[in-house]
């Protein structure tokens, strides 16, 4: 089996594969070690368990017999380029480099992003160039009188345990915010978001 990423859930699920009686798992990441968004604890458990990491690739085709079930993956290798965005070496495809690998499952845990429906039904609420909702980081209020949010609705794909601490942080300023300046609850209903 398979998982296609570099960062931390793609951690969780190769190394939760094997776990589950997988008799191989393999990383496949456009990128080198070095870029890898995932915690270097994470990657360094996951080679002890067993983990093969193949670099510098990246899925172009799935293939399947004809009851619809994987049966390999066409992969591309790539060298790095210009830093993009987000400070990292693009990948770049490596012309006539394809290789086929037999395969049965691949995961593919390759970047998140917000879901729209959130801004898209939620009118003044700020959001990041991303679309993740902009949030004070000492209080968590949002744009919205009453609103806080924190988890990865505000931060992008992180931990469990950040989100945890979000969520406690956002109950104290939504405690504070209930009991106004005056220690008298306001008019406006609160809310709160979190995701994780």
């Amino acid at each position: 089996m398979i998982v296609v990423g570099g960062g931390n859930t793609a951690m969780d699920a190769v190394r939760s594969s094997l776990r589950l009686g997988a008799r191989t798992a393999s990383i496949y990441y456009r990128r080198t070690e070095n870029e890898m968004p995932a915690r270097v604890e994470e990657v360094h458990h996951a080679k002890d368990e067993g983990v093969h990491f193949e670099m510098l690739v990246n899925p172009v085709e799935f293939f399947g017999d004809e009851k619809g079930n994987l049966t390999a993956v066409k992969c591309i290798r790539q060298q790095l380029g210009e830093p993009d965005e987000s400070g990292r070496r693009s990948p770049v495809p490596i012309p006539g480099s394809e290789f086929t690998t037999p395969c049965s499952v691949a995961i593919i845990a390759a970047g998140t992003s917000a879901n729209p429906l959130i801004q898209a039904t939620t009118p003044g609420l700020a959001v990041t160039k991303r679309g993740y909702i902009a949030a004070n980081e000492e209080t968590l209020a949002t744009s919205k009188p009453g609103v806080f949010a924190g988890g990865d609705i505000v931060t992008g794909g992180a931990t469990v345990i950040l989100a945890m601490g979000a969520g406690r942080k956002a109950a104290k300023s939504i405690n504070a915010y209930l009991k106004g300046a005056n220690g008298s609850v306001p008019d406006q209903p609160c809310a709160a978001a979190s995701a994780d």
